[in-house]
């Protein structure tokens, strides 16, 4: 008797690691953006972030599940924004700006406003 092939997967494969932000809609509540796999990266969620896509960042957090991990990256987006926000001559919007004093502080966000950072 042959053997039998094992049925493909339906679960996609996804390898890499996926960003996730967690928005403030104000009266309407908070909520998880949803995003297309292939555009949750880091790169994708701090451009995200600087162009003003989200109302209000509150928190981005981050996962692998091949690797089995999680963890709250909201600090390290908040660097990420504000050196690309200072190479790119970008204006910070009024939700970046308050989730970069959030996670960074007061002093390093006007540095960075400022372009002294």
């Amino acid at each position: 008797m042959p053997a039998e092939s094992p049925s493909p997967s339906v679960i996609p494969a996804i390898d890499g690691t996926v960003y996730v932000v967690l928005d403030d809609f104000g009266q309407l509540g908070r909520a998880y953006h949803e995003m297309d796999e292939q555009t949750a990266d880091l790169d994708n969620v701090v451009d995200d972030i600087l162009t003003g896509r989200f109302t209000k960042p509150l928190r981005v957090v981050a996962f692998n599940t091949a690797e089995g991990w999680s963890c709250d990256v909201s600090e390290n987006v908040a660097w990420e924004v504000l050196k690309r926000s200072v190479a790119e001559g970008r204006k910070l919007t009024n939700g970046t700006r308050a989730f970069a004093r959030f996670h960074l502080g007061e002093k390093e966000t006007l540095l960075a406003e400022n372009a002294l950072l």
